[in-house]
């Protein structure tokens, strides 16, 4: 019996122009690792506004531990959220180890800020600027900032956007043994179909409305799946394409 992390029931937001997302539904159990794949306008981040508490008009439920995001936002202190760019300019002057302490009450904690760093692989830069680093470096921080409140929940909007293809892989590990080795539940969404297929255990396909969810060897081995889901996918690339 796993503890459902997140629950969504009915989501559905509403743009003047576009619907952006239509009754999604789907849950996800504590220390799953889910990749969310889905096209450009697909509704990811929006989902992900949704339940960071950015984006408070929308219909359904959105319930973390079974509590409502609505009635209480206790739950943000479980999340660790990496978004898909670091925001900051290059000529920022603080170092890695300063970007880190920047989420913490208690900023004396070295041994906590050394202990994150090294689960990422960049205690050894940890006095580097932050601008002086490779995007791929810097998405690494940012992972460890969001791991200084022990989060149980890690959401990454497309983190490895503009990174090559080696600090793509390092990433990738860090973010399967943060997972396996900490029990942590990470929700990732990603337009590399490949790297969901081999690290995550879940997929939820999103288009607007949910395509598929589950077991991630279930969908991706299934070729008729994949075809439907690709073909409705180029479809509405076109179409929103039209629109604009």
């Amino acid at each position: 019996m796993y503890l459902k992390a997140i629950e969504i029931n009915d989501l559905t937001v509403e743009y003047p122009e576009v619907k952006a997302l239509d009754k999604v539904s789907f849950s996800i159990n504590q220390g799953d690792f889910l990749g969310i794949i889905g096209p450009n306008g697909a509704g990811k981040s929006t989902l992900f506004s949704c339940m960071l508490g950015i984006l408070t008009k929308y219909k359904g439920t959105i319930r973390f531990f079974g509590e409502d995001i609505r009635k209480s936002r206790n739950y943000l202190k479980l999340i660790g959220y990496v978004p898909q760019k670091p925001v900051f300019e290059n000529n920022f002057p603080a170092t890695v180890k300063e970007i880190v302490r920047m989420q913490l009450t208690n900023n004396s904690d070295r041994q906590l800020i050394d202990k994150v760093l090294q689960q990422v692989w960049m205690h050894e830069l940890g006095n580097r600027r932050i601008g002086d680093l490779s995007i791929g470096q810097q998405q690494r921080v940012f992972i460890a900032k969001a791991l200084v409140h022990n989060p149980k929940i890690l959401i990454l909007d497309e983190p490895v956007t503009g990174v090559d293809i080696q600090s793509s892989e390092i990433f990738y590990s860090i973010l399967r043994d943060l997972n396996e080795k900490q029990n942590i539940t990470i929700i990732w969404s990603s337009h590399d179909m490949d790297a969901v297929h081999k690290l995550a255990n879940k997929v939820a396909c999103l288009n607007r409305t949910l395509f598929f969810h589950g077991i991630s060897a279930e969908f991706f081995e299934n070729e008729d799946l994949v075809k439907q889901y690709s073909e409705a996918s180029m479809q509405q690339h076109m179409h929103s394409h039209e629109i604009h």
